[in-house]
């Protein structure tokens, strides 16, 4: 694995470091083909029930490198569609922290921009540092936009403010973001890696069926019908009720204890 791109594992979550604090973790494509493969590899593992994304040093991510779009080198290929499938395979991080059958938390500290806030946002959950600033910064680099952030911008804020922060590329401070429902919680920057470890051992601890069967609700909510849904969360709930954890947890209810999962 690439230097720019740290893992480790412990208690069943994996934390994934963006390893650029020099550049603010401005994405490279050497840091995105490690992430990709390691998001792949991740959601499969059993011995992960929740993965972690953040950055080193005083920033999450400031999106993509600047000095590399000035210098015209920022997407591989020669051809406009080159470009674009180029950016297109890279974006497949993106999807993965969004649908990987189990839960994903940004943990956020400085500056998520650009794409980093597209990251971000495409975790399930955000946990915000108070220092952390918030902008989708790509009106001031004349993009458009790219990893989502269109998509779950809208989700989290309504189609209305995710247009305003767009068009604008106005600057979003912790308290702010809370606000909006763009982060799940703001904390003391001494306390996020406390807090944000906290949470995340709790779920890796939890009915890890359960919850992946709770994230594909979720986001089939995010585009389908009730009716849909309504198949879906049937389907779902049926299964999960034939786990080892449901039958632990309801003998745990019982007994007045806390439940023990397997996972299984």
């Amino acid at each position: 694995m690439t230097n720019e791109l740290l893992e480790t594992v412990k208690d069943g979550v994996a934390v994934l470091t963006m390893n650029r604090p020099d550049r603010l973790n401005a994405m490279s494509g050497e840091m995105l083909d490690a992430m990709l493969a390691s998001l792949e590899r991740l959601a499969s593992d059993p011995d992960v029930g929740v993965v972690v994304l953040t950055g080193a040093g005083r920033g999450f991510c400031a999106g993509g490198d600047v000095k590399a779009m000035a210098e015209g080198r920022e997407f591989g290929g020669d051809t406009m569609e080159d470009k674009a499938q180029g950016l297109r395979a890279k974006m497949e991080t993106s999807r993965w922290l969004h649908e990987m059958p189990k839960p994903t938390i940004a943990m956020v500290r400085g500056a998520a921009a650009g794409a980093g806030l597209s990251l971000a946002m495409a975790c399930d959950l955000r946990i915000a540092s108070d220092n952390a600033r918030f902008a989708t910064a790509f009106a001031r680099v004349g993009y458009s936009g790219d990893f989502g952030g269109s998509y779950y911008l809208t989700q989290l804020v309504g189609t209305a403010k995710a247009r305003e922060l767009y068009y604008t590329a106005a600057l979003v401070d912790a308290k702010e973001a809370l606000a909006l429902g763009l982060v799940n919680r703001v904390v003391a920057d001494a306390d996020l890696e406390k807090e944000t470890m906290a949470l995340a051992t709790r779920l890796a601890a939890g009915p890890r069926v359960a919850l992946r069967y709770m994230k594909r609700n979720m986001n089939a909510a995010e585009a389908g019908t009730l009716k849909e849904l309504l198949d879906l969360e049937a389907w779902h709930h049926t299964r999960c009720g034939m786990t080892e954890d449901h039958r632990e947890a309801a003998r745990a209810f019982v007994d007045k204890r806390e439940p023990v999962f397997k996972g299984r």
